[in-house]
């Protein structure tokens, strides 16, 4: 099964109907602002683009560079690595909680999806300086 059809199967799947739309809303989204297709990552995470690290313990991996995970309770949208200080973009976003490298939205409805792009935007640019970033 290729990828595309990985990503289209998973968000048919999505439940409720509800988040099966905001999470088509937020696809399209992404695409626009990386530029880039989405790859299904274990957990029911769709994640733009990649990027490889090392940590000064020797841990290292690849992990996406940004993405979301449409849960049946909240939205999770990844920021990643949550370095940077995005309290200016996140004061005009809307209702939302924060984690370390991730937001959490109730509904979609909730946020200024033009203030989000610019804050996936963001966190793309400063994960850029601190790892390299590819496509997917």
């Amino acid at each position: 099964m290729s990828a595309a059809v990985d990503v289209a199967t998973f968000l048919a799947a999505v439940t409720p109907d509800r988040r099966q739309r905001e999470a088509g809303v937020l696809d399209r989204l992404f695409r626009e602002v990386t530029g880039w297709g989405p790859r299904l990552w274990s957990g029911g995470m769709l994640g733009y683009g990649t990027y490889d690290y090392t940590y000064a313990s020797g841990r290292s991996g690849t992990f996406f560079a940004t993405g979301f995970a449409p849960r049946k309770a909240k939205l999770s949208v990844y920021i990643m690595p949550g370095y940077a200080d995005f309290s200016a973009i996140l004061e005009r976003l809307g209702k939302h909680k924060t984690g370390k490298s991730c937001l959490y939205v109730n509904k979609l409805e909730d946020v200024d999806l033009e203030v989000l792009k610019r804050l996936i935007r963001a966190g793309l640019d400063d994960l850029g300086t601190r790892w390299p970033v590819h496509p997917t």
